[in-house]
């Protein structure tokens, strides 16, 4: 029991040591802009289509869920309002999040675990390349700036797919829906779901670059590094939403 309860202190020290070397290294030269854009390309891009059928169908299946217990205390004109605002506060940040971090934190632990055992991270700093801010610092960036922008795009399909399910049956034009959404959206309502975003990016990717930094013993242990940074990077999503939920109920 105390061997593992001090293997686990070890790890939150690696890991604090690990991320607080990002800030060190962020804010020296050189800047590595193109693999910074290479990396928002890899994870924005290339999660869209992913981002898109799940927002969708977030919104498709909330909306036609909810509808017979709206219609049975006569708030079906709340529909709209009521969908919109699930989305943008909870589910539409946490599920996307989850989404990116089984697809973008399993893919960097995966990615560079096969350059650590592969010795190709050793390689880079034989060559006086700065691998940590080379790998490290420019996906945790990418994340960083891309999972925001991925949920306010999954935020957009979702009520899209809402008018389609309210539209299954019932009748509503598009610019009227939209009018009853934007119509109780509040200040509150967006940025506290959007800056809680920005940590699930960041620790999407530090989570990921860690795990796959640390690879060890053999190729066996880059599949190890994807799985647990897919379960670690999840389980940070749950804790920061919970913090995040609870500062504002605090405060607002």
């Amino acid at each position: 029991m105390q061997k593992k309860i001090k293997k686990i202190l070890e790890e939150i020290g690696e890991f604090s040591l690990f991320g607080g070397k990002f800030f060190k290294e962020i804010s020296q030269r050189p800047f590595q802009i193109n693999e910074f854009v290479r990396q928002c390309f890899a994870i924005g891009y290339k999660s869209l289509p992913l981002v898109t059928i799940t927002g969708f169908i977030m919104g498709l299946v909330l909306t036609i869920q909810s509808r017979p217990t709206m219609t049975k205390f006569g708030a079906e004109s709340w529909l709209p309002s009521m969908v919109s605002l699930s989305l943008i506060r909870e589910i539409a940040p946490v599920i996307t999040a989850l989404i990116c971090a089984g697809k973008i934190a399993s893919g960097i632990g995966a990615e560079l675990g096969a350059m650590k055992v592969t010795e190709q991270i050793d390689a880079m700093e034989v060559s006086a390349i700065n691998p940590y801010k080379y790998l490290v610092v420019t996906r945790i960036l990418a994340t960083t700036l891309m999972v925001p922008l991925l949920v306010i795009y999954a935020d957009f399909i979702g009520i899209y797919g809402g008018y389609i399910g309210y539209n299954v049956r019932g009748t509503m034009g598009l610019y009227r829906y939209f009018a009853d959404v934007f119509e109780h959206l509040e200040y509150l309502d967006l940025m506290p779901a959007i800056i809680k975003t920005f940590f699930f990016g960041f620790f999407i990717g530090l989570i990921g670059s860690y795990k796959g930094f640390t690879a060890s013993n053999g190729t066996a242990s880059v599949g190890i590094a994807a799985n647990e940074a897919v379960v670690q990077a999840s389980l940070s999503i749950f804790i920061i939403d919970m913090i995040t939920v609870q500062i504002t109920d605090l405060f607002f």
